[in-house]
């Protein structure tokens, strides 16, 4: 996208990809874009059968990304805890000319992976939470 960036916000659990979508050029998460994707993510778990009321998320707490009525919706608090790369390195390889091209990659790299990457991936943020606190706060890439 010739150095435009645009911002991938991401949902998933040790089951897959739950929702996705790719923030405009210059868009911000303000509060209450948070509130309305959350609600679309609960409209996504719905539709894959999971519970939705008793879902946790994990966010990170940067000021900017929070309002309080987004954390008091109701049946969908988040934890506040660092935010984990799916892979970072792998994403930045790639050169992607618009939007579309991104969210046709997201849906890719997902689909194509097994169900033990998810598995892993979650299972595995403990240990990557206990590296951050015993880096003083910074997330280190793999």
């Amino acid at each position: 996208m010739h150095g435009k960036k645009v911002m991938l916000c991401i949902w998933w659990n040790s089951k897959g990809l739950v929702y996705f979508e790719v923030l405009d050029l210059g868009q911000r998460v303000t509060g209450d874009l948070y509130k309305a994707q959350l609600s679309r993510v609960d409209q996504a778990l719905r539709r894959q059968g999971n519970n939705a009321v008793t879902t946790k998320f994990l966010h990170d707490n940067t000021r900017p990304h929070t309002a309080k009525s987004t954390q008091q919706k109701p049946g969908l608090g988040p934890i506040r805890l660092p935010v984990v790369s799916v892979d970072a390195a792998l994403f930045s390889r790639n050169k992607f000319k618009n939007r579309e091209e991104v969210e046709i990659w997201v849906s890719n790299f997902f689909e194509s992976q097994l169900p033990e990457f998810f598995e892993k991936g979650i299972h595995s943020l403990r240990g990557r939470w206990q590296r951050v606190i015993d880096n003083d706060g910074e997330y280190l890439l793999d």
